[in-house]
Formats: C-alpha cells, structure tokens, sequence
C-alpha cells in the first residue's frame, strides 16, 4: 500500500473551497489524502487534546506520521522546557496515547540535523532513542552525508535494519555534506517512508543572516518527469517492502499538493475510505 499525503493540513489552500475555517481544514484534508505529517509536535510536546481532535476529525483509516519533537533529535532551537531527557521523552510518548489507542499511528519521525554526522557517539545516541521509543515503528532520517559515504552506507543500513529502524528515504538538493543522497533500500518489511522535500540548491544551504531562508529552502515545483521517476522508485521499493508513506515536504510555495495529486495520477492510485469530499478541485490535473 502506497499512502500518499502532505506535511500538515492547514497550509494546502489549493484543497479548501473559500470560507473553510481553520478547525475543518484536517476533515478536508482526510477527504484528499490517507496521510499526513504532524510538524507541529517538532516544535512541542502537543497537548493530549489536540491528538484526541485530530483523531475524531479523520476517518477510520487514516492515520499520523508525528515528527519527533526537536529536544530528542537534538535540534534545541530554543530552550527544551523538561528538566531531563527521561522526564522529555515521557511527555512525548503519553501525548501520543490518543493516536496509538486509536490505531492511527503510522509512524513517529526522527529526523537529526546537518551536523548529526557518523561517529559512534552518534550512533550510541541513536540506540539511546530507539530504546526509548521501542513500543513505537520509528523512522530514521539523516541530513548528513557521513551516513551514506562509501565507507558507511551499507554498515548504516545493517544498523537501521538490527534497530528496528524505519528508513525515511529523502529527495533534495544534493548540496555539500547537509544533504543525503537518495537510497532506494528498505530496512524494514512493514514500513518505510519516503520524504520530498524539493531540489532548490540555492536555497538549501542556510542563506546569509537576515534572509528568511525557511520559507525558501522548501521553495520547489516538482516537475511531471520528477514526479514520474519517483513512481518508477516506489515500484523497486514495493519489491522490499509492504507500505510506504509518501510524503510531500515542497510547501513553501503551495506546490505539495498539486504535486502529490499529480503523483496519484501518475502512479493510478485511488483510496477508499476517505472523507466524503465536498467537491472537485481537480478536474484538469492532467493539464
């Protein structure tokens, strides 16, 4: 099974008819996509209630993908309210009670920095998380290419695969060392997710102080060609594994949703159980 979604829902105006209040957004959404990644719980521990709303909101069979909140990935953009990594990681995994109970977990995401580079204790930090998140399927992205040298690759795969970690497999600029390349290889049967978060090259590398650079980096308009590429990708990685997250990062410019409908189409995929859908938005996708 392929699950095709987006990261968040509110942003994605090209699925809203006009007047769609911020609280509807996510039943839409589920109208549109199976899917969908929770960027919010990066940036904070989310709040009990807010899983239990979005789970009442969705359909039966959709399900999360949750972003690993920035205190276990070791991002600290700011300071990490928790007085230990114990008392941090019980926060996060009882907010998530909601998703779980729910069944509606497809997988937690543990994404590390550019300068979460491949020596041992790196590695020794990532048994660390596993272990702490060990009741929950949890996928491993890196951003930096020492994990996928000549001299590591395969000896980063063997580990994903005894850890019982997810491959998230990245498409984007492959710039310097703050970028991985893509690496068609499952590390686990069940699951495995694959992330786009576009090819701006100018873009990717932090710009000079004073340039909004967040809301560039993801600034990226997939072209069919691209699209259908990565549908020839999927159908190697079908061959390793049963059901793969697919998801679009390409929001700065309104383009992930275009682009995952497009995708859809390309690699004729439909899904059954969504949310009813108000309307058609999508008509002339083939144009």
């Amino acid at each position: 099974m392929i699950y095709v979604g987006l990261t968040g829902w509110r942003d994605h105006e090209l699925l809203y008819p006009p007047g769609t209040r911020q609280t509807e957004k996510l039943e839409t959404y589920s109208s549109h996509f199976p899917t969908v990644e929770v960027d919010s719980a990066f940036y904070a521990v989310q709040p009990v209630k807010n899983y239990e709303k979005w789970v009442t909101q969705t359909p039966e069979r959709f399900s999360f993908i949750v972003k690993a909140y920035q205190g276990i990935t070791g991002h600290q953009r700011g300071e990490i309210p928790f007085s230990s990594k114990e008392e941090m990681f019980a926060a996060y995994t009882a907010s998530l009670k909601p998703v779980t109970e729910s069944g509606k977990l497809g997988l937690i995401l543990c994404q590390f920095p550019p300068w979460f580079e491949c020596n041992k204790e790196n590695v020794d930090y990532l048994r660390y998380v596993r272990e702490k998140l060990a009741d929950f399927p949890c996928a491993l992205e890196f951003r930096h290419q020492s994990w996928f040298s000549d001299n590591y690759k395969e000896k980063t795969l063997e580990f994903m695969e005894k850890e019982q970690w997810i491959h998230s497999i990245c498409d984007e600029p492959q710039v310097e060392e703050g970028s991985v390349p893509v690496i068609l290889r499952a590390t686990d049967h069940q699951k495995t997710l694959v992330r786009l978060h576009g090819r701006n090259k100018e873009a990717w590398k932090r710009p000079v102080q004073g340039q909004n650079w967040r809301s560039v980096r993801y600034l990226y308009d997939y072209s069919r060609a691209e699209i259908e590429e990565w549908v020839n990708h999927v159908r190697v990685l079908e061959k390793e594994t049963n059901n793969i997250y697919f998801i679009f990062n390409n929001n700065s410019g309104g383009h992930a949703a275009s682009n995952a409908k497009t995708f859809l189409h390309a690699a004729d995929i439909t899904y059954e159980g969504l949310a009813p859908q108000q309307l058609s938005l999508f008509d002339d996708t083939e144009s």
